[in-house]
């Protein structure tokens, strides 16, 4: 069998990851793809910058902008998505694999068959755990940094209803928001007349019942002929699954000088610089509304719905409870009425930011220091894995 470059790469890569010392590769990040990055950016920045703990950085994908850091706390490497990762995977020999990737046993991604390592789960949405991931999401990992008290009681009902190993369940907080909301005062400070008048962004999620899938054409469409100003933000699933979609959308609106299509989901700028977001089931819709304080239209698809179980937990997912006071909703079969729709929020403009801003000072945990408390957290995980270890 002859093997390409890249997994020539990847295995010397594994090779170089493997032969370091135990203490190098105590504590290890993992992402399947480079913009899931942000997500652990403040924690890793914590361990790094402000502990001093060297950490180890693993990634799939080759283009990932880490591989190339020059940082003497972050050693990084590229080992693929296929032979090479499982391989990684079943073999690992660390104390904590931090992850923003559910599904843990599931498919490929296993956990390590010869040491105990501890698997910590960090979320990349605010949204509930029992709706659009699979039931069995977070069932494998022993170590969960949760958002809000919400997931917490979703998680311990699922595990006392199917009689699971009970998982330590932190309150963490969400650590990507807190730096949207730093980066969006600080936007705010350095931009006085950032607001730029009548641009609606389009920030769905994916799927077929997807808002791109299904209305993304009619909707961009329609705010053109209406003199808005769009950018379209496809989900990178969406780019990678539907792709045909998404180039006859490009193909027909890229000479109008008033759509953008956004494929970089790492800046936020484009949130910072919007009237408003419309979107579906995404839940970087809540991270919009309580970044910015600003309300979102929700186009009213189909739920997003991987776990076709999701009412065994009694609690209604905080994604579908919260949609109506944080914004406003609209039929798919109404899409004549977008622009009336958005003249609404904005003349309610003050009271929808109060809503939303006592919503997020309810439910999320750790405002503004979740980065830290994480950190706090991995450290003990640490030190009590190499306790038991002796």
């Amino acid at each position: 069998m002859v093997f390409g470059s890249d997994f020539k790469l990847e295995w010397n890569e594994l090779k170089r990851f493997e032969k370091l010392s135990d203490i190098q590769r105590s504590i290890v990040f993992y992402v399947e793809d480079e913009n899931y990055y942000i997500y652990l950016k403040s924690i890793m920045n914590e361990l790094t910058k402000i502990q001093k703990i060297n950490i180890c950085y693993v990634t799939s994908s080759k283009s990932d902008p880490l591989l190339e850091i020059q940082n003497e706390k972050i050693k990084s490497f590229y080992i693929g998505n296929g032979t090479v990762r499982t391989k990684f995977f079943l073999n690992l020999k660390a104390d904590l694999l931090i992850m923003t990737m559910p599904d843990l046993e599931t498919f490929h991604i296993k956990r390590s068959k010869v040491k105990s390592v501890n698997y910590v789960y960090v979320f990349h949405s605010a949204v509930s755990t029992h709706l659009i991931y699979r039931k069995d999401a977070f069932d494998n990992f022993d170590t969960i940094l949760c958002v809000g008290d919400y997931q917490i009681k979703e998680i311990q009902e699922r595990e006392l209803k199917y009689n699971l190993n009970c998982k330590k369940l932190i309150k963490c907080g969400y650590p990507r928001l807190d730096e949207l909301i730093k980066e969006y005062q600080t936007f705010l400070e350095l931009n006085k007349n950032y607001l730029v008048e009548n641009q609606i962004l389009i920030a769905p999620s994916w799927g077929e019942n997807g808002l791109i899938e299904t209305k993304g054409e009619e909707i961009i469409s329609k705010l053109l002929d209406s003199d808005y100003k769009v950018i379209l933000r496809p989900h990178p699933m969406t780019i990678k699954k539907s792709s045909k979609i998404i180039q006859k959308i490009k193909d027909k609106f890229v000479q109008n000088q008033n759509f953008k299509f956004e494929q970089d989901i790492r800046t936020f700028d484009s949130f910072f610089t919007s009237e408003y977001v419309i979107s579906d089931w995404s839940g970087v819709a809540i991270e919009y509304a309580f970044t910015t304080k600003k309300p979102v239209l929700f186009i009213d698809l189909p739920k997003k719905m991987r776990n076709q179980e999701y009412e065994k937990i009694s609690f209604v997912p905080l994604e579908e409870r919260i949609r109506e006071q944080i914004g406003e909703i609209l039929s798919p079969n109404d899409i004549s009425q977008l622009d009336g729709k958005i003249h609404f929020m904005k003349k309610n403009q003050d009271e929808y930011s109060k809503i939303i801003e006592s919503i997020y000072h309810e439910i999320i945990f750790n405002k503004g220091n979740s980065a830290e408390i994480a950190v706090n957290e991995i450290l003990q995980l640490m030190n009590e894995q190499k306790k038991s270890a002796k």
